[in-house]
């Protein structure tokens, strides 16, 4: 039985293969290993979970500011009522959706793994902004179960305002996963564009602000070569400059 129960319990609960029921303890070390690699092109906070208890760890100082709350949340319940409450049942499917793709992929897949969709959540003046909900699993027990996993919120309402209710499921690995799960009543007007895997290692570099000589050190390839994949990525998806391109991959969510 787990300890603070959760308007997500019922449904991770109907995954016993996937969430473990023992503790681990997470280093710092493991959580700024991957903070490295996730997108935040906003204000922008994360925490960890373990979901034997689903009490929160290492929250960042900044959930406080973005909020408005005086009080590091200590359980995900806390979190959750920050959500706006028509956007609950997109985030129970959004939940379902993601379980559902880790388990046909492979529970031993999953810590290769990042999802993610958009939800709209209370900030400190009392409105409501759409974030970027990503989450990378970190550590698992011997049967493959999930025992810790970092979150990350980023406040996305200067780029968009309207949730496109688009799951994102792609790869922090090297078997190329990708899949997005279409959840709105709307079929996707215009289909995302086909990016080839280096494409995708650059789009995502570039969403962290990187330099083309930064993103040719950090691929080992030329600038050169960085300069033609931006130039690819920028006709694939016909936007005119970096800014417009994170922004378009955003909407389409390739990021």
């Amino acid at each position: 039985m787990k300890e603070r129960q959760h308007l997500l319990s019922e449904l991770w609960g109907s995954y016993p293969a996937y969430l473990a029921d023992e503790r681990n303890a997470l280093s710092a070390h493991s959580v700024g290993k991957h903070l490295a690699d996730i997108l935040a092109i906003g204000p922008c906070y994360y925490y960890t979970i373990h979901v034997a208890d689903y009490s929160l760890h290492h929250p960042a100082d900044t959930i406080l500011s973005i909020h408005g709350i005086k009080k590091y949340p200590e359980t995900l319940q806390q979190i959750i009522d920050l959500i706006h409450p028509d956007d609950i049942d997109f985030v129970i499917a959004a939940e379902q959706a993601t379980l559902d793709k880790i388990n046909e992929i492979g529970l031993q897949h999953q810590l290769n793994l990042k999802t993610s969709y958009c939800c709209r959540m209370r900030v400190a003046d009392g409105s409501y902004h759409l974030f970027h909900h990503q989450a990378v699993l970190l550590a698992t027990d011997d049967d493959g179960r999930l025992i810790t996993a970092l979150h990350i919120h980023t406040d996305m309402q200067h780029i968009m305002s309207v949730n496109n209710k688009i799951v994102l499921i792609s790869d922090i690995g090297e078997r190329n996963n990708y899949c997005q799960i279409n959840l709105s009543e709307q079929p996707m007007t215009t289909p995302p564009p086909k990016l080839s895997k280096r494409e995708m290692e650059v789009l995502a570099l570039l969403a962290q602000g990187l330099s083309s000589q930064q993103i040719g050190d950090k691929l080992f390839i030329s600038v050169q070569t960085v300069h033609v994949h931006r130039k690819h990525l920028l006709k694939k998806t016909n936007t005119n400059n970096s800014s417009n391109l994170i922004k378009k991959c955003i909407e389409l969510s390739l990021l």
